[in-house]
């Protein structure tokens, strides 16, 4: 074994862990979920079945992944954020075949208290403040704040919000990687 596990977690027979990961108290990992290398579970975390962490995700305290969501390499899932994935549960009803997919892309931050509903897919690098409920489709590099989320700027790969000049260049503040708005959509330039 190649990761840490905190003596009281638990960890299920049929789930894959990779290389360097640490899985803290009281967490469950599920069968068939997948957890990449050098992934931090925190405190009181549960990943559902069939869930997949890429590398180097960082999932904080208190956070339920459930099947139906993938989150590509070095997303962060700060504590407390919600996923679902049935987008009309009722208790009576079993929609066990009816989840919803919900990727987040590479490099992507959600905050602390945030909602996902389930098939709004989160872009690369985009930033999901704290507390916001997101209901639609978030672009790559986008700031998205409140309920429900609205878009209200963009951000660096480092998380700086980007200001863009009249050519529509941007420079991070952090990394001086440079970022140019094109179309209503962000991409790295240098």
């Amino acid at each position: 074994m190649k990761y840490f596990v905190h003596e009281t977690a638990v960890i299920d027979e049929g789930c894959k862990i990779g290389d360097d990961v640490k899985i803290w108290h009281f967490s469950h990992i599920m069968p068939g979920a997948v957890i990449g290398n050098k992934c931090n579970i925190g405190q009181n975390v549960v990943i559902s079945p069939d869930v997949i962490l890429g590398k180097n995700v960082k999932v904080q305290n208190n956070v339920s992944i459930y099947t139906g969501v993938i989150c590509e390499d070095d997303v962060f899932l700060g504590p407390s954020m919600v996923f679902t994935n049935v987008i009309n549960p009722r208790s009576a009803v079993n929609r066990r075949g009816e989840y919803s997919k919900t990727t987040v892309r590479k490099g992507a931050s959600i905050g602390a208290n945030a909602t996902i509903v389930c098939g709004n897919d989160i872009g690369t690098f985009a930033f999901i403040g704290a507390g916001a409920v997101v209901t639609k489709k978030v672009p790559d590099y986008a700031l998205v704040v409140g309920n429900p989320a609205k878009q209200i700027g963009w951000v660096s790969e480092y998380g700086h919000k980007l200001n863009f000049n009249e050519k529509q260049i941007a420079i991070c503040p952090e990394s001086k990687q440079e970022y140019k708005l094109e179309n209503n959509k962000v991409s790295r330039i240098k």
